[in-house]
């Protein structure tokens, strides 16, 4: 995995931040991690990126239960932002409520997963998510050629 695109991470946990960032080491991810705590904070910094046509992060790894703006409103607002609407999202969850599984798909997110308690799944989960789009999804932001 050579791609350097940063990655956006939306998590107001310190501790599941910090997991993320080890899971990234350990499946020997170069990209920078850039972090919000809420999901207001995560349109702001998308749209300036946009607007200053700066670079889009490769995806966004998103909490949904962020305190003021949930990750709820960032996905939905960012999904119909024609600028923003192509990033991935991933979200990350510790709600398994079939709600909010169905919420996230119709609005857009590209997959959802289940924060596990278990620190070390937890670890190898976010591993095989950086695996798979990192590794084996051909991302909008970049063109078939740059992979090889």
């Amino acid at each position: 995995m050579t791609r350097t695109h940063h990655l956006l991470v939306v998590e107001d946990t310190d501790e599941d931040f910090e997991t993320v960032t080890d899971a990234a080491r350990r499946a020997s991810i170069p990209n920078l991690i850039r972090r919000t705590a809420t999901g207001g904070e995560c349109l702001a910094l998308l749209r300036a990126s946009a607007q200053n046509s700066t670079a889009l992060p490769a995806f966004v790894l998103l909490d949904l239960n962020t305190p003021g703006d949930d990750g709820r409103h960032a996905l939905t607002h960012l999904k119909k932002d024609s600028q923003l609407s192509a990033i991935p999202i991933i979200v990350l969850s510790t709600s398994a409520n079939p709600r909010d599984v169905a919420y996230c798909y119709a609005n857009g997110a590209n997959a959802y997963h289940i924060k596990p308690v278990n620190h070390v799944m937890h670890l190898q989960m976010l591993q095989g998510i950086f695996t798979y789009w990192l590794g084996s999804a051909l991302l909008p932001t970049e063109r078939p050629l740059e992979r090889r």
